[in-house]
């Protein structure tokens, strides 16, 4: 089949990458019969080389050993009297969901109640479940939707779950298997967003319609409260609730940063005045707004990642006198808001390092109080009861810190420790180092670097640069038992940069390197790699470059790009062809990220840094993996499928490729499949690097 791309132009020039043949969009066939035979005898290949090695059959059991330790952290969420935990280990591989009290869950061995066992379920009902998280009913937290994936794609069924006796209900709200969004509206009464059926969907594949949906009467029947556009994203609605004020709500996501939010009175919808690309929360009587575009109202302009307050019911009748909760600086940024009872938790980062502030509304005034946290870390923080404590759980780690869960009092010093996760290798010998590269353009780009203390700068250590650099995610320091045993211990060095593109320095950061920018990531990328070579951590020789779904197209740029710098690439669930990301599953939800190859002007800088059209056969390439899911219904499978087959084609020696059958966007569905696609990974990289 003969692709002929768009001609780009430029001043009336034409493109070098116009009429262009793509042999091998056969492999977009995600179950087609030859295409998965290509993927089995890609998979066995990988299997050859690796199956017999020794090494590798112990990292794997290492690293399930980690991935099923008993010991680790269970995560909690609080409804009503009991603490809620899903849980994955050896004996439960696709999970358990669990209570206990509040009581019960501060001893060394907690007694756990099964609600429900995804094991048996599936096991009963022969379908390889995955659990997608549930919404339960407020305040009464008595029904549970459960969301349940095949394989672990985006798209669920869903069906209702009764806490107390702990049964799916034979006559509840249940459907088919779509990507939907769901959310209770009251006791009987749901707002859905699913495949509805033909025009339904957006481009990207998401619902373009919500309704409302009464108990005991059939989908068809439910009431539509809103459509959106077939160009938009996705649209949702939903229940806004704090200290007892509830308010309905209805988003419209326009493009993958651009929303417009509603707000629901009867069968009345009130659009709200706030930016386009912003965030929002409801704090008792007060309305946050967090933009993150510069947003000129009130005859007051206020910047783009600026964190400001105003009651909610003079906002609607105009009032626009904004109090500034946070303005952002050159070094701080704000990351997050979680509610308490009394308190608003605001989370900060400062030179990609956390911290914490206590915000208060009272007496019509708002005040701050700093909480003390370490240095360096990531931080997590999530109410306990937001209507009626202003208790919450605060979780931190670093690279080198295994996780540590304390149960902390807003307004107070008050700190209970409630669980320390066990470290999973000798944390003692290693140390973390923050450094800046300086990009192509100038600017300072932070890293953060994990190594032995006696280490020898002399070019000789296999080092691992991890990136990620886009849709405005941080990657700040955890701990990961897997990289400290797979990487650490072996003797590696292990880098992470905090590339233009993340949310690092807030949305400025972000958009820094968007569409046209794109490049910009791309060189902060490189700067770091650089740096590390100049100072001679490591050598092009020893030095790899790895990234996931958008890092795995910044690891596929790190190849075709610069192929002196690395000698082995990770690829993994990978954006590899920009000239059809937007035509594959929910790529179009992405060309806010990275334009629309659709248009010429478009494509014209998008096609400068797409891998799949810049891999050439008289280049020396490194040493490159390419891993994915078949299961992944978010990025495509074929993106990797494709370029690995192109790279075999033009006779590069070392392409290896691996696809898990299940496991979705995450790459795999169960621990066991966690491990041995890390230990595929890691067992790539050392023997490449070592």
């Amino acid at each position: 089949m003969k692709i002929l791309v768009a001609a780009a132009l430029v001043l009336g020039a034409p493109s070098i990458f116009a009429q262009v043949e793509d042999k091998h969009q056969w492999l977009e066939d995600v179950g087609g019969e030859k295409a998965l035979d290509w993927v089995k005898a890609r998979n066995q290949e990988t299997r050859n080389k690796l199956d017999s090695d020794q090494g590798f059959l112990k990292l794997r059991n290492d690293l399930q050993v980690i991935l099923d330790s008993k010991d680790r952290i269970p995560g909690i969420q609080k409804m009503g009297n009991w603490v809620y935990n899903y849980w994955m280990d050896a004996d439960h591989p696709r999970g358990i969901w669990r209570k206990t009290s509040m009581r019960e869950y501060r001893k060394p061995q907690p007694k756990w109640e099964i609600v429900f066992d995804l094991d048996a379920i599936a096991k009963e009902e022969k379908e390889n479940w995955v659990f997608k998280g549930s919404q339960c009913r407020e305040p009464e937290f008595d029904r549970c939707i459960v969301s349940l994936s095949r394989g672990g794609a985006d798209a669920v069924t869903i069906r209702e779950l009764d806490l107390k006796s702990k049964r799916f209900l034979k006559d509840g709200f249940a459907l088919p298997e779509a990507k939907m969004n769901i959310a209770w509206r009251d006791k009987d009464t749901l707002y859905i967003a699913t495949d509805f059926g033909a025009g339904s969907l957006t481009d990207s594949g998401y619902p373009r319609i919500v309704k409302e949906w009464s108990r005991g009467t059939p989908i068809g029947t439910a009431k539509t409260v809103f459509e959106g556009q077939k160009e938009d994203i996705s649209v949702s609605a939903g229940v806004a609730r704090h200290r007892g004020i509830a308010h309905q709500i209805v988003n419209r996501a326009v493009t993958f940063y651009t929303s417009e939010v509603f707000l629901m009175q009867g069968s009345k919808l009130q659009k709200l005045d706030i930016p386009a690309q912003t965030g929002y929360e409801f704090f008792g009587s007060q309305l946050i707004v967090t933009p993150n575009e510069s947003w000129t109202t009130g005859g007051k302009t206020y910047p783009q990642g600026s964190v400001l307050a105003i009651d909610f019911d003079k906002f609607l009748k105009g009032d626009r006198n904004f109090t500034v909760l946070f303005q952002p600086t050159e070094h701080a940024s704000f990351t997050g808001l979680t509610a308490t009872k009394n308190f608003l938790l605001m989370q900060l980062l400062q030179d990609v390092k956390s911290s914490l502030v206590e915000l208060q509304f009272k007496g019509g005034k708002w005040s701050a109080r700093n909480v003390n946290l370490p240095t360096m870390g990531a931080v997590g923080v999530s109410p306990l009861d937001a209507d009626k404590s202003d208790e919450y759980l605060l979780s931190y780690s670093d690279y080198l810190t295994p996780s540590v869960l304390q149960l902390a009092k807003a307004g107070t010093d008050q700190r209970e420790l409630l669980k320390s996760a066990p470290a999973f290798f000798d944390a003692s010998p290693y140390q973390t180092l923050q450094k800046f590269a300086t990009s192509k353009d100038g600017t300072k780009v932070p890293y953060f670097m994990v190594f032995r203390k006696d280490i020898q700068f002399d070019g000789r250590n296999p080092t691992l640069l991890y990136g990620y650099g886009g849709f405005q995610v941080s990657l700040t320091p955890s701990y990961s038992g897997g990289t400290g045993k797979a990487w650490l211990e072996k003797g590696g060095v292990y880098v992470v940069a905090n590339i233009r593109g993340g949310g690092e320095y807030g949305p400025r950061w972000h958009q820094a390197a968007l569409k046209q920018n794109r490049q910009r990531a791309y060189e902060d990328f490189a700067a770091i790699a650089e740096d590390l070579i100049a100072s001679k951590v490591t050598s092009s020789q020893h030095l790899g470059a790895m990234g996931g779904s958008n890092g795995g197209l910044l690891a596929g740029v790190a190849l075709t790009q610069r192929p002196d710098l690395f000698n082995a690439v990770v690829s993994q669930v990978p954006l590899l062809d920009m000239q059809r990301f937007n035509k594959l599953l929910a790529g179009a939800s992405w060309m806010g990220e990275y334009g629309n190859p659709d248009v010429p002007q478009e494509w014209e800088f998008i096609q400068r840094y797409s891998p799949y059209h810049n891999v050439k056969a008289e280049v020396k390439y490194p040493n490159v993996l390419f891993i994915t899911s078949t299961r992944d219904d978010r990025v495509h499978p074929g993106h990797a499928r494709k370029m690995a087959a192109k790279m075999l084609e033009q006779g590069h020696p070392n392409v290896w490729y691996f696809e898990n059958t299940e496991g979705g966007h995450g790459g795999a569905a169960n621990n066991a499949q966690r491990a041995d696609m890390s230990a595929i990974t890691y067992s790539f990289l050392w023997n490449m690097l070592k």
